[in-house]
């Protein structure tokens, strides 16, 4: 659920009309609901209450400074991916030492930033990974808390390239290699065996694959308690959110009517199925939710350029484009498109929505049905707050776009619209070239 949904014919979030955000920033612009993110956040951690339980926030769905901030005063702490990551926590004013640092390839730099910052454990995905992390909190006198990455081999029913479980993806040690991954790893001086970790996919909507991946490791787990006196489980992330029906899914009603198989996975669904397993383990347990926490509380704002009315074929041409929101042309991903002002007396009409980026894959959506829209006037992309902004990029010299926080009936521009002199204040014409 979440806090976009109209107030009479004007699209809000929370306490505020979309169409005034764009009218003080401009478009594309993201907007975030504060209330959104908290309720998510307090749900997740209402379902598996009485567990000694961390939730470490997936930054790399949204690592927008504000936002950071916000998952931080509500007791969060951080999966990190990369040095930067660790580096945005630390401005933000998170936790270090309560976060995790994942990713296959840490580079010799991030490691040693992340012992002198004090992570609270370091999540070592190979072998020769294990060894750079000894051979560095050797250097720096230190013992590097870590866990090994197992990969279950179960499949999570998800995008193929969003799944991560699996033997022939990237990620973590086979489950079959751990136990000798672990021997391995107990006899380096400059490691202690903290935890055990996994991690299958992303955007899984049915809870049957988290209990068979838990139901699969959990004796491994607790032989590495007995053997190493390992003190916690990261379960990983992974809870899908709605694309499909994403305004329609803010509303409690929606979820009652839908047939109990046909239900979005809930938190409380997740919690219910899971907290049997892990209880009886007596370990702290981590999980690191990104879409799930941020996904539905951020939506994309833009303005129609153009409609084209072409032979057979309507566009209608957006000021957004792939750069700007990337997961349609990548993923081939769903986002619902609605119009900030609703008109229920236009006729509809079946477009592609487009941008503007010299690309034929800078696409939307094809054939999608909606209302009549005019030159000049807004569109909202629903669910778009995680994965949105995080992997906007500047092709075709566009500028990243305007983020802005809602709280109630308060908003507030929490990253400007980047300059186009700041675009490229780094690059140099070398001496060579000049004449």
């Amino acid at each position: 659920m979440h806090h976009f949904r109209y107030v009479g014919n004007q699209l809000h979030a929370d306490g505020v009309d979309l169409a005034t955000i764009a009218g003080l920033h401009g478009t594309p612009t993201y907007v975030y609901s504060e209330q959104t993110i908290a309720d998510n956040y307090r749900r997740l951690a209402a379902s598996l209450a009485d567990l000694d339980l961390k939730i470490c926030y997936a930054m790399k769905a949204n690592s927008t400074l504000a936002v950071l901030r916000h998952f931080a005063n509500l007791g969060a702490a951080f999966d990190l991916v990369s040095g930067g990551e660790l580096r945005r926590v630390v401005a933000a004013g998170g936790a270090p030492g309560e976060s995790v640092f994942a990713g296959v390839g840490k580079s010799e730099a991030e490691i040693r930033f992340a012992l002198e910052t004090g992570v609270y454990g370091f999540h070592v995905e190979s072998e020769p990974e294990l060894a750079r992390i000894d051979r560095l909190a050797g250097q720096l006198g230190k013992k590097a808390p870590i866990a090994i990455r197992i990969n279950p081999d179960v499949d999570a029913h998800t995008h193929a390239k969003i799944t991560t479980g699996k033997s022939e993806n990237k990620f973590g040690i086979p489950l079959k290699a751990a136990a000798a991954a672990y021997a391995a790893a107990a006899k380096y001086p400059h490691v202690e065996l903290k935890g055990v970790q996994m991690h299958i996919g992303s955007q899984l909507t049915k809870v049957g694959p988290f209990v068979e991946a838990v139901q699969k490791v959990l004796p491994f787990v607790e032989e590495l308690k007995k053997l190493y006196g390992i003190r916690y489980f990261s379960v990983g992330g992974g809870i899908g959110i709605v694309y499909q029906d994403a305004l329609a899914s803010g509303d409690a009603a929606w979820w009652d009517a839908k047939p109990e198989g046909e239900r979005p996975l809930t938190p409380e669904a997740y919690g219910a199925a899971l907290k049997p397993l892990l209880a009886p383990l007596g370990l702290k347990i981590l999980l690191e939710p990104g879409r799930f926490l941020v996904g539905n509380a951020g939506v994309l704002v833009s303005r129609i350029e153009y409609v084209k009315r072409g032979q057979g074929k309507n566009f209608f041409i957006l000021d957004a484009a792939m750069n700007d929101l990337v997961r349609p042309a990548m993923y081939e991903a769903y986002h619902e498109i609605v119009p900030v002002a609703r008109d229920t007396t236009r006729a509809a009409l079946a477009a592609d929505i487009v941008g503007p980026v010299c690309e034929s894959g800078d696409c939307f959506a094809k054939d999608r049905t909606l209302q009549e829209v005019r030159e000049g006037e807004l569109v909202a992309f629903m669910s778009a707050g995680a994965y949105g902004y995080t992997m906007a990029s500047r092709y075709n010299t566009r500028p990243m776009p305007a983020e802005v926080l809602v709280s109630g009936a308060r908003f507030e521009l929490v990253n400007a619209r980047e300059a186009y002199e700041n675009m490229f204040a780094g690059e140099k014409i070398p001496g060579f070239l000049k004449s």
